[in-house]
């Protein structure tokens, strides 16, 4: 369990960064570009973090961002249209290697702030299941 307290840390502290930009609706490219940075790593500490929660709390044990993702949702972290939203998220994510793509830059910021939400709603849920 301390590993999963480590991890949600991890991600909180994650969250916390991603949100100074996350939310802002303005940016100047190099603001999106970080912003777009942030999200890489914010994504990265929260599913990890929800593949240490299934394991030490649920005995589920998954190796990959979407199966983290549907395994959440059949532990009731996510309801249907959340882990919708959630796989999307890991499609734009495998997309940041693309950044220098101004179409595709521009989409993925446009995504941020529900992403944001909904990373920050899984971190929640799942610290108040530890707690």
């Amino acid at each position: 369990m301390e590993r999963l307290h480590q991890r949600l840390a991890s991600a909180e502290k994650a969250l916390n960064s991603f949100e100074q930009l996350a939310l802002l609706d303005t940016l100047s490219e190099i603001e999106r570009d970080a912003a777009i940075q942030r999200f890489e790593f914010t994504f990265e500490a929260t599913w990890k973090a929800a593949k240490q929660y299934l394991y030490d709390v649920e005995g589920i044990d998954v190796g990959s961002p979407k199966g983290v993702i549907r395994s959440s949702r059949e532990v009731h972290l996510f309801n249907d249209e959340e882990t919708v939203q959630a796989l999307e998220m890991v499609n734009d994510r495998n997309l940041t290697v693309h950044t220098y793509n101004e179409e595709v830059a521009f989409k993925i910021k446009q995504n941020l702030p529900r992403y944001y939400q909904l990373l920050r709603t899984w971190t929640d849920r799942m610290k108040r299941h530890v707690k």
